[in-house]
């Protein structure tokens, strides 16, 4: 069984929070400062997506070398929906279906849903998923606190 409840806010917020000392992990690992690039199985689409967001994210310190490849999935999660709500803009959300028989001849043809709207349907959960450990949504981002670079108020300093 999982861990229940909501999940664990970050050391960093529960010392600036003034969390009682016995909540505060001191020993929660911190990423090395390394280098942030994208993995090399990133598409073309999904690298465009890491372009617009990736130096903004890790000038403000939520991307680090240790979130690379979870990022890497939601500049992908994106790009799919992005496909895939094109193909849904150039086809419909009602598309002709063919209809077979049993013996898989074709007898006719139906309307339904679109296929392209599954794709779209996972991929944009995957970019609400993915999106919301990074505050990329406005309610997600709302519940992040980051110091002023000028104010001296880095997690390590918090810490120590």
């Amino acid at each position: 069984m999982g861990k229940r409840g909501p999940a664990g806010k970050p050391t960093a917020l529960r010392v600036l929070h003034g969390d009682r000392k016995d909540r505060i992990n001191a020993d929660e690992p911190q990423p090395s400062a390394g280098e942030i690039a994208p993995p090399d199985w990133l598409g073309d689409e999904a690298l465009a997506v890491w372009d617009a967001y990736a130096p903004d994210l890790e000038a403000k310190r939520v991307l680090t070398a240790w979130d690379v490849e979870a990022f890497a999935a939601w500049c992908d999660a994106a790009a799919r929906r992005r496909d895939a709500a094109r193909h849904v803009d150039e086809e419909g959300a009602v598309v002709e279906m063919p209809v077979f028989n049993k013996n898989g001849e074709e007898t006719g043809t139906r309307r339904g849903k679109n296929p392209w709207l599954l794709a779209l349907d996972a991929a944009d959960a995957q970019v609400r998923t993915y999106g919301a450990r990074f505050g990329l949504t406005p309610s997600d981002r709302a519940s992040l606190k980051i110091p002023n670079e000028g104010d001296g108020l880095g997690a390590e300093r918090l810490l120590s």
